[in-house]
């Protein structure tokens, strides 16, 4: 048996904000067709994360990567 849209709803908007975020972007994307460069960007995208998160690597600020760009395609 489903649940109704509404029901799913009023659930749904209990959850912390991250798990709501989560489940729009999942929901999102269940609209938009996804080409196999698109899965491949997205995997990537996920590893990398994880790689973040489980503290293999560590984020650089935004200016210092746009500076580490910049100078290698000076």
């Amino acid at each position: 048996m489903t649940t109704p849209a509404h029901d799913l709803a009023a659930e749904v908007l209990e959850l912390p904000a991250e798990e709501r975020a989560r489940i729009l972007q999942l929901l999102i994307a269940s609209f938009e067709p996804k080409s196999n460069a698109q899965k491949a960007w997205m995997n990537l995208a996920l590893d990398r994360r994880e790689e973040v998160r489980s503290g293999k690597v560590a984020m650089v600020p935004g200016d210092e990567a746009l500076a580490r760009v910049r100078a290698r395609i000076a």
